[in-house]
């Protein structure tokens, strides 16, 4: 098509809209930064302030405190007072952006922004070249999803998550064997297994990291029915020995999602009952269109989810695999009842509830 051809109003509105998001690409690592420093939590406590007072109150140097502010300020974030050259963070933002929001806080999935495009030389040489990049490629990884799932746990694991299925908080107050597959620092084990001391929690991942966080977190807590594993998901097999298995966001990032999910599957008693956290959204991208984080998690699933998973010459099923798809691999794992439901303080996730006959 000649530029003559062009519709100069489209033209326009996407070369505005591409502004626009070089602008809210470069907010995103600002707000990280104001999460990882504690900016935000502290202007929450500031009525409006110097950057000399902030930077004080925050314990950080002032010029970098100051550009930091400026940045915020022209992406709105943050209000200004030139006459008194004062800043203030508006409430409603505060809502959004500090630790006090708990499930709330936006601010720490924008750390996913550095840590994906740290690894943007080896995507590139994917696409070239095929295959994957390793997970040890992502060192903070384990400590980001850490922060963004205990957020969600600490608000809704025992009342909202668990709730989700019938007659589990009464037979985990009874005593039952509990298993949580990729577990990563065990932060949803050990809320369980001090809540419900009757009970018996295994954690496994692949991370011998991940589960020393996970035992030490244990140890602080002074619990005794909560053991951890280095276990290779994929491996697991019968005989039946959980009364209740759950997973929560790792099943689509597995080098071998369905042998893990047949393993699951073999793991369970009689009567077991397995909880899948995962990724809402279609396998058919069309039906994304209108998925507010669509684009976001297209994403990540490129610079991590599927790519950690073709490194291992795996299924690379990526972050947006589906809900489709999902519950068609549930079945041919032998479960015969899936259904899906929400929880309201994650807006990421659809959660499965599966059982065989």
């Amino acid at each position: 098509m000649s530029t003559a051809e062009m519709d100069e109003t489209k033209l326009e509105e996407f070369a505005g809209r591409l502004v626009g998001l070089m602008n809210e690409s470069m907010l995103a690592l600002m707000m990280s930064v104001g999460y990882r420093t504690g900016l935000f939590d502290t202007l929450a406590t500031l009525p409006a302030s110097t950057s000399a007072e902030v930077a004080k109150a925050a314990g950080l140097d002032e010029r970098y405190v100051r550009e930091w502010l400026n940045a915020m300020t022209v992406g709105r974030f943050v209000d200004y007072d030139p006459d008194t050259a004062t800043y203030v963070l508006p409430a409603e933002h505060a809502a959004s952006l500090t630790r006090e929001a708990g499930p709330g806080n936006l601010a720490r999935m924008a750390q996913g922004v550095a840590l994906m495009g740290g690894v943007e030389d080896e995507i590139v040489e994917c696409f070239k070249f095929g295959g994957g990049v390793p997970y040890a490629r992502f060192p903070k990884f384990q400590s980001v999803m850490a922060e963004l799932s205990g957020q969600v746990h600490d608000a809704a694991l025992i009342d909202g998550e668990l709730a989700l299925v019938e007659g589990l908080i009464e037979r985990l107050r009874s005593g039952i064997d509990v298993c949580d597959v990729g577990c990563g620092q065990g932060h949803a084990v050990n809320l369980m297994a001090k809540e419900f001391p009757n009970s018996r929690f295994t954690g496994y991942d692949f991370s011998a990291e991940a589960i020393a966080a996970a035992q030490a977190e244990a140890k602080s807590l002074g619990l005794t029915n909560a053991t951890f594993e280095v276990k290779d998901a994929a491996t697991l097999a019968g005989p039946p020995k959980f009364d209740f298995v759950a997973v929560f966001d790792a099943i689509h990032d597995q080098a071998k999602p369905d042998a893990v999910l047949c393993g699951i599957a073999d793991s369970l008693k009689p009567g077991g009952v397995f909880l899948c956290v995962d990724i809402a959204g279609s396998s058919h991208v069309h039906n994304n269109l209108d998925h507010p984080m669509a684009p976001m998690l297209y994403s990540i699933s490129t610079f991590h989810c599927m790519t950690v998973s073709l490194a291992l010459d795996g299924a690379g099923l990526g972050t947006m695999w589906g809900e489709e798809k999902a519950d068609e691999m549930f079945r041919a794992a032998g479960f015969t009842s899936v259904s899906s439901t929400r929880v309201p303080e994650d807006i990421v996730n659809v959660y499965y509830v599966c059982r065989k006959d």
